[in-house]
């Protein structure tokens, strides 16, 4: 029987490691078919099996004769290839001729005392696209869309933006925008700190709040994104730039035009119509300024007391007292803009108060040995207690002069109510025990200063009083009766009780 010298697996020979010589054999000296897909690591010496008998043809005489044994004929049919059944030295398990060890990447390198680093063992090598393919034309291709994409993005955000700040093909919306006063609260601040031309560091007051603002004008149709305005006008320091008050807005305005528009004589801003009567005190003057958002009441004391205004008729007047400007500014119909400032606002008064005060006025109170102050401080007693019937004001001013002859306090409730703030004729004993020089029942001569501030009639009537020989009034309903004496007095208030 004859063998080949590379089958017995006790010479150390392994057909897996045979390379190009090896080829597959219809039988193994071991018996069983040996097939191309053999593991990629060595699976260790096949299990022994008994070689069973070849059955070979007999030999022909020329083969006897040469002495070499006698060729096997290969069957046409191949024979189908037996199964290989091998124990695995890897994995502890049996491996199937049709098996593999697989590992996940042909590079990794094996731990074969770790259980966890063992190979899945597989029927098939599955099929791996290589690395370099990923990172390659695909790779590149995903990576320039993305880059593309994220661009165009940024572009119509771009856009969209710039829009919005300057004001390009935005739909034409006109709105009156209303900007209140800052009011800070708790730990806002009052103040922003700023650099001044020569570039030292000044604090400057904040005027509006920026959020107000640009919600203001995103609900009046004048922005589209207030956060974009609120970045802008952080560079742009605008709450220390823009007025309260109220604005004639357009979508023509850009970022930077709005902020110049909300401002004080910029020409968009809104005026109001305020009329102030005759007799109101200065603190109900401010009070309705501060009510229409003209200016704060506080601002407008601090001009009242301090500020220089140059005019004839204020030279005598000391400064540092918030109630200084009382009974100058004249009572009338004014027209303001809403965020105008406090010195403005008072001067419009006083421009009108000049005008009212005509030479003939002035010459004539001059006559009388008046001089503006007392002028005005006269006419603000009769304004406070005139009522509305006919030469009432000029009695009343004979009154006052023929008290002031006669060395007579002027006892005047409105003096009193002056003093307490208040409007009522019902004084009690205490509120007529009041110590001021204001209170004119214990105090003779005028009062320190005007008490309100009068209208023109009043100033007309003391320097034109009626004649009388009268001393005393007492009012009804609005309607003052004269008399010579105070007994007279009491028995018309004695039949005409309130």
């Amino acid at each position: 029987m004859s063998q080949n010298t590379h089958n017995n697996p006790s010479d150390g020979y392994d057909p897996l490691q045979a390379g190009d010589g090896w080829q597959e054999q219809d039988a193994a000296p071991d018996g069983q078919s040996m097939t191309p897909d053999a593991p990629r690591h060595d699976a260790g010496p096949a299990p022994q099996a008994p070689v069973p008998p070849t059955c070979r043809a007999p030999a022909s005489k020329k083969a006897k004769a040469s002495g070499k044994p006698p060729k096997a004929k290969r069957s046409r049919r191949r024979r189908a290839p037996r199964e290989v059944v091998r124990e695995s030295p890897i994995t502890g398990h049996v491996l199937r001729g049709s098996q593999m060890l697989v590992y996940d990447s042909e590079l990794d390198e094996v731990d074969y005392t770790d259980p966890d680093d063992l190979p899945e063992m597989r029927d098939y090598l599955p099929i791996r696209f290589k690395r370099y393919g990923r990172s390659g034309i695909g790779g590149g291709i995903l990576y320039a869309l993305f880059v593309i994409s994220l661009s165009i993005i940024l572009a119509c955000f771009a856009w969209m933006c710039a829009v919005d700040v300057l004001a390009l093909n935005k739909e034409f919306v006109s709105q009156p925008v209303f900007i209140e006063p800052y009011q800070p609260t708790g730990d806002m601040p009052a103040t922003v700190t700023t650099k001044d031309s020569e570039g030292n560091e000044i604090e400057v007051p904040i005027q509006v709040d920026i959020d107000q603002v640009a919600d203001a004008l995103n609900r009046n149709g004048i922005i589209e994104y207030p956060w974009l305005f609120k970045l802008y006008a952080q560079f742009s320091h605008a709450n220390i730039k823009i007025d309260p008050g109220t604005y004639d807005l357009d979508t023509s305005l850009d970022y930077r035009a709005l902020v110049t528009k909300m401002q004080f004589g910029s020409g968009a801003q809104e005026t109001v119509q305020i009329t102030f009567p005759e007799g109101f005190s200065l603190e109900q003057i401010f009070t309705l300024l501060e009510q229409n958002y003209v200016c704060e009441k506080e601002d407008l004391y601090e001009a009242s007391a301090n500020t220089e205004f140059d005019y004839d008729f204020l030279k005598d007047l000391p400064y540092g007292d918030p109630d200084r400007l009382e009974g100058y500014l004249f009572p009338d119909t004014y027209e303001f803009f809403q965020g105008e400032g406090a010195e403005t606002a008072i001067k419009r008064f006083l421009n009108n108060t000049r005008r009212k005060l005509s030479d003939e006025i002035l010459t004539a109170a001059a006559d009388r040995g008046l001089s503006v102050h007392e002028l005005l401080t006269m006419a603000s007693l009769i304004e406070k207690e005139a009522g509305t019937a006919e030469n009432e004001r000029e009695n009343m001013a004979s009154v006052i002069y023929n008290r002031l002859a006669a060395s007579m306090p002027l006892g005047l409730d409105s003096t009193v109510n002056y003093i307490k703030g208040t409007s009522t004729f019902d004084l009690t004993a205490e509120d007529l025990a009041i110590d001021s020089p204001y209170n004119t029942y214990l105090y003779q001569g005028l009062p320190p200063g005007p008490i309100c501030n009068p209208g023109l009639a009043s100033i007309e009537a003391v320097v034109d009083p009626a004649r009388t020989n009268y001393y005393y009034w007492y009012s009804v309903d609005g309607v003052s009766s004269f008399f010579s004496s105070y007994e007279e007095q009491q028995a018309f208030a004695s039949a005409h009780p309130y």
